[in-house]
């Protein structure tokens, strides 16, 4: 009788085991489920959040819980994340604007110097070939004189218009980067900063190449200048030595 009621306990003891270990097995599934349902629940809060709700550091708090053992987290959506957010924005579109800008000036004001350059060069051959060529040459390179020069013109024209948009543009993103700054999105003040630089020296490469071209112009002006003058003073002594052969003949 004892050793049946020993096995009675012990088969009792054992079923009561079982019993626990099937529990907490119940229960390991039961809060696997909760934390997952847990968490689908806060992902679709996070979701369907209203725009106003979002910035609530409570909601910002729920919403930041990492799923998938950190791999996935809700963005960090605070004021100060989405005002750095913006200056990013704000940095890349002045950048955008100022590069277009350089870029047209620089073309400009390189068009300009050759066509500067293309006036002097029919401006030299005109000037070298006075009194030795015919009447259809010689218009033929006054025409062109003529067009190089209103070619010039036009594109001084476009440089104008295109520097005052580059001058608005190099303010418009010291403003983006200093704003940037003071957002805490340094990398991208940075980056403007360097872009504006790079675009100062760009214009000032392309500014120096028209300045060369209008310093050659003007010393082209002032050779055309003497020449012409040689060349009349030559014209008027031949009248003049014509005339006196006349009146020696009479």
């Amino acid at each position: 009788m004892q050793a049946i009621r020993q096995c009675s306990a012990c088969a009792r003891h054992a079923v009561g085991g079982l019993v626990r270990n099937q529990d907490v097995s119940l229960l390991q599934r039961r809060s696997a489920s909760s934390i997952r349902y847990l968490r689908y629940v806060v992902l679709k809060e996070a979701v369907i959040q209203k725009p106003g709700e979002l910035t609530n550091p409570t909601h910002i708090s729920l919403a930041s819980l990492s799923v998938g053992h950190g791999l996935w987290q809700v963005e960090d959506l605070s004021h100060n994340s989405l005002i750095r957010r913006a200056a990013s924005v704000l940095t890349d579109s002045s950048s955008t604007f100022l590069s277009q800008a350089t870029l047209a000036l620089t073309e400009a004001l390189t068009d300009y110097s050759k066509a500067v350059h293309s006036r002097i060069t029919f401006q030299k051959r005109y000037l070298a070939s006075l009194g030795k060529m015919s009447p259809s040459e010689e218009e033929s390179l006054r025409r062109a004189i003529s067009g190089w020069r209103a070619e010039a013109a036009e594109r001084l024209n476009e440089c104008k218009h295109y520097d005052s948009t580059w001058i608005n543009a190099v303010n418009i993103s010291k403003m983006a980067a200093e704003a940037a700054y003071s957002s805490g999105a340094h990398q991208a003040s940075i980056l403007v900063q360097t872009n504006i630089q790079v675009a100062q020296s760009q214009v000032e490469e392309a500014r120096k190449l028209s300045a060369e071209a209008d310093k050659k112009l003007a010393e082209t002006k002032v050779e055309e200048i003497q020449r012409m003058a040689e060349y009349n003073a030559f014209l008027d002594g031949n009248e003049h030595e014509v005339h006196e052969a006349y009146l020696r003949e009479d």
